[in-house]
């Protein structure tokens, strides 16, 4: 069995991609800051899931602190190292962009420079669907993506290119994968599925910024972690969809489907569209098949019914998360 580093630990994906690792025999070292972008109640849920777990070690750590990477390295042998850590959410970077470049990139640059002191070769880093902000869909891997219109998108594009330098010269095996609007069970609170649930539930107004009709490639967090797991093998240097791989899902269509599973209509607050966000998403997966043996197993129906469950079950403390 193999120790792997997982960082943003506590994070959404990164918790679930952790507690599969582990869940197959395998050792992880989990860092995570638990900064404060989103209420921390949800990180710290997710950690005491793992914390508990044989073969788990937690370090508070922010990948931005380069002589604590390093020392991080010097303590481990590390098999492969998944770089779920970043800073996310196409509008805060816009707000923020300073932390966007300092976390996404140079977080990512610290954790290579780790990896080629120690020996560790491979590196499987999570990037993003916002990279394909005007080009044709489906999504395909070998669209040009040099045209990124949120500081957020552009702060993933360096940590891609600054990973392939390190492939040419080092010869470290990279795999990149893109994640499309990842969903489930105590999901990200500034993301749409969260957020809708609460409102809804709460009958407090949904906001929906655009008239609703804006669609995406939803898939189950459950997925998106196989996926990233299965990302670890060998391939060289390449960028992988993990995505649905259907036809994109419009908002109104999720919000009407919630309604249903929580038994309350929703109170549409319709905001104006924002400049940096993608009207659409919509994965190619075929590489993902071809490579890695990959596809999604959770229907949207599925998906939405265990987010839903995990919620009531969870509601004296989720449906005071902060939004």
């Amino acid at each position: 069995m193999a120790k792997y580093l997982v960082t943003g630990c506590a994070g959404f994906i990164a918790a679930k991609t952790a507690e599969f690792l582990l869940e197959a025999g395998h050792e992880v070292v989990g860092v995570d800051n638990l900064n404060d972008y989103y209420d921390v109640t949800l990180k710290e849920h997710r950690l005491a899931g793992l914390l508990p777990r044989p073969g788990f070690t937690f370090e508070k750590l922010d990948i931005e602190d380069g002589a604590g990477v390093s020392r991080l390295f010097a303590q481990h042998q590390f098999e492969a190292v998944l770089n779920l850590a970043a800073r996310a959410g196409v509008r805060y970077s816009m707000e923020n962009p300073h932390v966007y470049l300092t976390t996404n990139a140079m977080g990512s640059l610290n954790l290579l420079e780790g990896m080629r002191e120690q020996g560790c070769k491979k590196f499987v880093l999570a990037s993003t669907s916002s990279l394909y902000a005007g080009q044709p869909m489906p999504f395909v891997e070998t669209l040009p993506v040099n045209t990124p219109i949120s500081p957020y998108a552009a702060s993933k594009k360096a940590a891609e290119v600054m990973a392939y330098s390190y492939h040419h010269l080092y010869g470290f095996d990279v795999s990149v994968v893109r994640y499309f609007t990842v969903y489930g069970p105590a999901g990200r609170p500034d993301m749409s599925i969260f957020r809708f649930i609460k409102w809804i539930d709460q009958e407090t107004p949904l906001e929906v910024f655009g008239d609703g009709s804006q669609a995406r490639d939803f898939t189950y967090v459950d997925d998106i972690a196989r996926g990233t797991i299965a990302a670890i093998k060998p391939l060289g240097y390449e960028i992988i969809n993990l995505g649905g791989g259907k036809n994109p899902v419009s908002l109104h269509t999720i919000i009407g489907r919630l309604e249903e599973l929580l038994g309350k209509k929703a109170v549409i607050d319709n905001k104006a569209f924002h400049i940096a966000d993608i009207k659409e998403t919509w994965a190619d997966i075929g590489k993902a098949d071809r490579l890695l043996g990959w596809k999604p197993t959770v229907g949207l129906e599925e998906g939405l019914r265990k987010s839903v469950e995990w919620y009531k079950d969870n509601l004296e403390w989720a449906g005071k998360v902060k939004l």
